[in-house]
């Protein structure tokens, strides 16, 4: 029992080490069940730095440094940070746009409605206007009573002309 209690306790001090930002250590491959298990790792407290991976410490294997030094880790953050808020504007930009797209289609569509409109419009006057002019003319009825009593009339000043003999005033040709 009292070999299971250190077996078990690197693996939560591994994860303790993971969460306060330490390099993971690949774990130690036991070959027999005869070598003994292996120190747990000294936690570091987050305020301190973390120890030198190319330094080999005693009795434990040596590290592979996977992890980039804090500096340059904060500065890829910073950057991936920034690189995240500029995504993001442009998103935004490219919403604006699409609708300020919208808008001018939209207003591009009222005036060539308004020009339609206006086409219309002087369309209606002048059908308007040549409404009144036709309005005034005479109808058909008036034509027709106009035309019997021209040929009426003329019938009977012919006739009176001959009566009275003026055909001798008419000059011949």
């Amino acid at each position: 029992m009292t070999d299971a209690a250190p077996s078990a306790r690197p693996a939560n001090a591994a994860d303790t080490a993971l969460l306060q930002g330490q390099v993971p250590t690949p774990a130690p491959q036991v070959a027999t069940p005869a070598v003994p298990a292996q120190a747990p790792p000294a936690q570091v407290p987050p305020n301190q730095a973390p120890p030198n991976p190319s330094a080999p410490q005693a009795g434990a294997p040596a590290r592979i440094a996977v992890a980039l030094p804090t500096q340059v880790a904060d500065q890829l953050a910073r950057i991936e940070d920034k690189a995240s808020r500029i995504e993001d504007k442009y998103a935004r930009s490219e919403a604006l746009l699409a609708r300020v797209e919208d808008r001018v289609d939209a207003a591009g569509a009222r005036m060539n409605e308004a020009a339609r409109q206006a086409d219309l419009a002087a369309l209606r006057n002048e059908v308007r206007a040549l409404t009144e002019r036709t309005r005034r003319l005479p109808g058909t009825g008036a034509l027709i009573l106009t035309a019997i009593v021209t040929a009426v009339l003329t019938v009977a000043l012919t006739l009176v002309a001959q009566r009275l003999n003026l055909q001798g005033l008419i000059p011949l040709r």
